[in-house]
């Protein structure tokens, strides 16, 4: 005699519930990431140096996309009677020493600060993220390769290197570039290279090449995924590196060349006019100390928060 089909204590046949717990499950799944978004953003709200440093940061952006519209001058126009002139109701922080208006070239020198923070950093992460894959996923000899170019580009200081160049080529914004970039790889290569060996051998890694997935399908699609956040923290954190390097290549006469108005060439001719007012070495030097609070501390509260070694610990 064959057995009846087991009830449940509602007189009904049990019910497959395998989809359901499936739905249950990703269900869950969701929930889950939701609830740890809202979590860290709850972290960067409450943090006060995220928050502060996210203000200084809107700051420097707004000033500088907006420039021509906040300018009250052209940065390039003359005023001769009112030169080397203190902060008034006209000018707010003063001329220069051929009547210029401080406050404008500073908006327009915010302009040149964003250009080359925002190209520089995007093409070195760019270029080191992929030199850093290649090294950490490629055989020895090619690691080993790219670390002795790795080592030997840090191995000279950026002033030194910019000095060379600027021998057998001229002062230019492109040098100033390409310099950045140039000097910037290396630590990005690094970081993504070390992430990579850390992920080679991993499980799932492992399981994709046992399935004959390409080495290219690998990097793209689960190397990259895990190494480019610490990368982006780092650019965040690197943004006033590359605001200070230029600064200080424009105040050696390296960089951006006059007229045109650079944070650096603003200190360069304040320096040089000190004694008749400090108030163009003032005005040069709140920009750049303000935009390196701004992306130090964000790029702090990021590393805090979605580091958990760092954000548990401190």
């Amino acid at each position: 005699m064959s057995a009846k089909p087991s009830e449940n204590e509602t007189g009904l046949p049990p019910v497959d519930s395998t989809g359901l717990a499936d739905h249950i499950t990703e269900a869950e799944v969701r929930e889950s990431a939701a609830r740890e978004r809202r979590e860290k953003l709850r972290e960067f709200v409450t943090n006060w140096q995220g928050l502060t440093g996210l203000i200084l940061v809107a700051i420097f952006f707004a000033s500088a996309i907006f420039a021509p519209w906040l300018a009250p001058y052209d940065p390039n126009a003359l005023d001769i009677p009112a030169r080397l002139s203190g902060p008034t109701w006209e000018h707010v922080a003063g001329t220069d020493q051929l009547g210029r208006d401080t406050f404008s070239r500073i908006l327009y020198g915010g302009r040149v600060a964003l250009k080359i923070a925002a190209i520089g950093v995007s093409v070195a992460l760019l270029l080191g993220l992929l030199l850093g894959m290649i090294a950490g996923f490629g055989p020895r000899w090619l690691d080993n390769a790219l670390l002795l170019a790795f080592d030997t580009v840090r191995a000279f200081p950026t002033i030194v290197l910019a000095l060379a160049t600027v021998a057998l080529t001229g002062p230019s914004l492109e040098l100033v570039l390409a310099i950045v970039i140039v000097t910037s790889i290396p630590q990005y290569a690094r970081v993504a290279r070390t992430a990579t060996l850390t992920l080679k051998n991993t499980d799932f890694i492992l399981a994709e090449r046992a399935l004959g997935a390409g080495t290219a399908r690998m990097l793209w699609h689960h190397i990259m995924p895990n190494v480019v956040g610490p990368l982006m923290i780092l650019a965040a954190m690197d943004v006033p590196v590359v605001v200070t390097i230029e600064a200080g290549l424009s105040f050696l006469g390296l960089g951006v060349l006059p007229p045109t108005a650079s944070w650096g060439t603003i200190l360069n001719e304040g320096y040089l006019v000190i004694r008749d007012t400090p108030w163009m070495v003032i005005a040069g030097g709140i920009p750049l100390i303000l935009t390196t609070l701004g992306f130090t501390f964000l790029g702090e509260a990021l590393r805090d928060i979605f580091d958990p070694r760092m954000g548990k610990g401190r």
